[in-house]
């Protein structure tokens, strides 16, 4: 059974027993405010969104010559329409639609880390060109691929620390510029992470800890190295932009779909949340294109709420789930995060409407129910959010009939075929 719980003061105190039990709840955010005063307040303005949009554009060439199943160079995935009977599985036979944002099957990487870990590569490359004056007026970008461009990147290496979904992302990104590339990885990480990424050509170092231990190594080890850059998951912004410009795309796509997002037809979208910055960028892209009208729903497995423990106790200082005495062990490997990123429960913390957590059974279940009703392949962590639908749909606020809800699935495609049926039978 589901708890919902009520608005409560921060503080320590304030993480919720249920939660501390590792126990499913609804978790109304008491910190919500509205949009405008938000955004008012936020260091990001929409020209940030649309400063990443167009650095994406002028990368389109490259990702076009280098990648096959890109639109034109675009990484961005299908808007799904969910058959109506699995829809109202889903709403409890409440009213309203429900949608797919297929990022488990990303061009590129088969997960939504592309948005941000190829975002931020492409970042920090543009910054290394533009230093050694390699752009000239009317450039196409395809010329990052060549010549003296990979010469330079030949001289420089890119970190980062990861579960695996971002590793994977900064390498092929990475490794495809001709960068070195050097990924730090948990216990956690699943081993089929880790060869892929060395066959590609990165170097993987693995640590005994967990994810947060991983990204401090990653960071020791590269901090003021000037032939080196870290993508650091816990306090990028560029991580963070990226992942906000996947609201345009969204935005387009419900457009084109016919879909109305204001006051009298809100959007419910439905997150997968690890260390925050993807669904943190995500949602606060969305909050800037349609205000209050968006309420985002982060998910988190019960073992590991890092962003519902960390905006329950207030955000004056990291809060880990060890500290609500959670065990951060989960089959969701890319949501078996400890410590929330401050950056970004800071900036959208206030924005969230809720948070749901769900048990490693649940993944399982939603995992075979997509695969057998609607032929998609996900990881367990990318099945949270159907998981989490069911339950707020069935604890959460009164339904709108008017509403849409969209899952955004995280990744699962390039999952192979032996660990996909794993998780099949776990079901």
């Amino acid at each position: 059974m589901t708890v919902t719980l009520p608005r409560e003061t921060s503080g320590d105190g304030a993480i919720p027993a249920a939660v501390r039990r590792a126990e499913p709840v609804v978790w109304r955010n008491p910190h919500r405010k509205d949009a405008a005063s938000v955004l008012a307040a936020s260091a990001f303005s929409e020209a940030d969104m649309h400063g990443a949009e167009a650095r994406w554009r002028r990368f389109d060439p490259l990702l076009a010559q280098l990648f096959e199943g890109t639109e034109d160079g675009r990484i961005d995935s299908p808007l799904l329409p969910v058959a109506s009977d699995l829809a109202r599985t889903l709403l409890g036979d409440a009213p309203g639609s429900v949608w797919v944002k297929a990022d488990h099957d990303l061009p590129v990487t088969g997960c939504i880390k592309a948005r941000g870990g190829v975002y931020e590569v492409l970042a920090y490359a543009e910054t290394l060109a533009a230093a050694a004056g390699l752009l000239r007026p009317r450039l196409s970008y395809a010329a990052f691929a060549s010549g003296a461009f990979r010469d330079l990147f030949a001289r420089h290496t890119v970190a980062v620390g990861s579960t695996g979904n971002l590793g994977f992302s900064v390498g092929v990104m990475g490794r495809a510029l001709g960068f070195q590339v050097e990924v730090h990885m948990s216990h956690d990480a699943k081993a089929w992470k880790k060869q892929r990424l060395r066959d590609l050509g990165a170097r993987v170092v693995e640590h005994p800890g967990d994810y947060g231990r991983a990204v401090a190594a990653a960071r020791d080890a590269f901090r003021d190295r000037a032939d080196a850059h870290f993508v650091d998951d816990e306090d990028s912004v560029d991580l963070f932009l990226g992942y906000a410009a996947a609201a345009l795309d969204l935005q387009r796509q419900l457009a084109a779909a016919g879909i109305a997002v204001d006051a009298a037809h809100p959007l419910y979208v439905y997150l997968p949340c690890g260390v925050g910055g993807a669904p943190g960028g995500v949602a606060f892209g969305l909050t800037l294109l349609f205000g209050d009208a968006v309420r985002p729903v982060f998910v988190e497995p019960v073992a590991s709420p890092c962003m519902l423990v960390q905006l329950a106790a207030g955000l004056d200082r990291p809060v880990s789930v060890y500290e609500a005495g959670l065990d951060n062990r989960t089959a969701a490997d890319g949501l078996a995060v400890a410590s929330a990123s401050l950056l970004v429960a800071r900036t959208v913390g206030a924005l969230i409407d809720a948070v749901v957590t769900v048990p490693d059974a649940e993944l399982f279940h939603w995992l075979r129910v997509l695969w057998t009703g609607a032929g998609l392949r996900l990881e367990p962590s990318a099945a949270s959010g159907f998981a989490a639908l069911h339950r707020f749909r069935a604890e959460g606020p009164p339904a709108d009939e008017a509403a849409t809800h969209v899952v955004w699935t995280t990744g699962g495609a390039h999952l192979p075929d032996a660990e996909f049926e794993a998780a099949l039978a776990r079901a």
